[in-house]
């Protein structure tokens, strides 16, 4: 149940602050927008750190797949993108599509088992429940 409200939270965070960075990006482009919330995030994460309890910061760097570490450059295009197509198709068309891009791509991680992730069984109602959902996708954006 923990694990439900806090992806609920998560997911209304985006939302906010997909439409706060929006704003932001009218005013200082989209690039230094995009730098100021990756630099608060990672002031946020400083002081959380230090708050928490420190934990090896070193450790980090011990990680098999040192791929891993693009999280942050990832990060980065995220910001982009959620502007960019907030901007073009307002906040609920652009969540909608970008949470069914987000379901679509981890089930296709956990199907093929890629980045390590344990693989799962193809399951026709999950393929049903993804067409369900971008059938959702146009009766939203018929205007």
């Amino acid at each position: 149940m923990l694990g439900i409200l806090i992806a609920l939270l998560s997911g209304a965070l985006m939302s906010i602050q997909g439409v706060f960075n929006t704003e932001v990006t009218k005013n200082a482009g989209i690039w230094a927008a995009g730098g100021w919330v990756q630099l608060t995030a990672f002031l946020t994460c400083v002081i959380a750190w230090f708050v928490t309890g420190k934990s090896e910061l070193a450790a980090i760097f011990q990680i098999d797949n040192k791929y891993m570490l693009l999280g942050g450059v990832i990060g980065a295009f995220i910001t982009f993108t959620v502007i960019k197509s907030m901007s073009s198709l307002g906040p609920a068309k652009a969540v909608m599509i970008i949470v069914v891009a987000q379901l679509l791509v981890a089930y296709l991680i956990e199907l093929f088992g890629m980045f390590g992730v344990e693989k799962v069984g193809f399951d026709w109602k999950k393929l049903i429940g993804m067409g369900l959902a971008i059938a959702g996708i146009v009766v939203f954006k018929w205007d």
